[in-house]
């Protein structure tokens, strides 16, 4: 279908499109701490489920004050794979998240697993990289004053605050978004169709992977 017809019959239907707003800081650079190296340099692809992870914080006004909000996406199906909610933006929160993919996905030692994020004090405290170090996994950091370092993690926050938080509010506390939030990452990592997965959900992409690899001949 044309771009002007679409125009066109959104108009006609008095309907727009969701806007995404402005973005609140949730993670703040620590210039001390040691920054691992950006193993990603922009390029946010992989070619198997658990090859690279990218993880980011966002915020969620309530009515009886912020609510913070910690995600874990895998690169390859971008399906959330952790998450935690928070009035507070501590590194329990994102270690949480962490902690919550790790076990969801069986995560096990040396894997090959590269877990990239922003220089934020959070993941890059030593909690969190002793965590990753533990695993045997990569730790990535974006590299500074790019703009992009964290691309897929944010266009994340962004769809979440669309679709979810815009759509949906005002909210009364945490428990109320925590709640809502569970129901969203079931309906967005199971059913919501993902253009750049060639329209399925997250789950059917990864499920399509898993059966190449069985049909695959093993080599003797």
């Amino acid at each position: 279908m044309a771009r002007c017809t679409v125009e066109r019959l959104i108009a006609e239907l008095g309907l727009e499109g969701v806007i995404r707003g402005r973005r609140r800081r949730t993670t703040i650079p620590e210039p001390s701490a040691p920054r691992p190296p950006d193993l990603v340099d922009r390029d946010f692809t992989a070619l198997r489920p658990d090859q690279l992870w990218v993880a980011d914080m966002t915020y969620v006004r309530t009515w009886s004050g912020w609510a913070y909000v910690a995600f874990v996406l895998d690169v390859y199906s971008r399906m959330t794979v952790g998450w935690q909610v928070a009035n507070h933006m501590r590194t329990e929160l994102p270690l949480d998240a962490l902690e919550m993919a790790l076990w969801r996905r069986k995560i096990k030692k040396n894997s090959g697993l590269i877990h990239h994020s922003d220089r934020g004090s959070q993941y890059v405290s030593i909690r969190y990289t002793d965590r990753l170090s533990g695993i045997g996994a990569s730790a990535s950091v974006g590299s500074v004053a790019d703009s992009y370092d964290n691309a897929m993690a944010e266009a994340l926050n962004g769809t979440f605050k669309a679709e979810l938080i815009e759509m949906q509010g005002p909210w009364k506390d945490v428990d109320q978004v925590e709640r809502a939030i569970f129901q969203w990452i079931t309906w967005y990592n199971e059913e919501r169709l993902h253009s750049a997965l060639d329209y399925v959900s997250p789950a059917e992409y990864e499920q399509a992977f898993w059966r190449t690899q069985e049909q695959t001949p093993q080599s003797a």
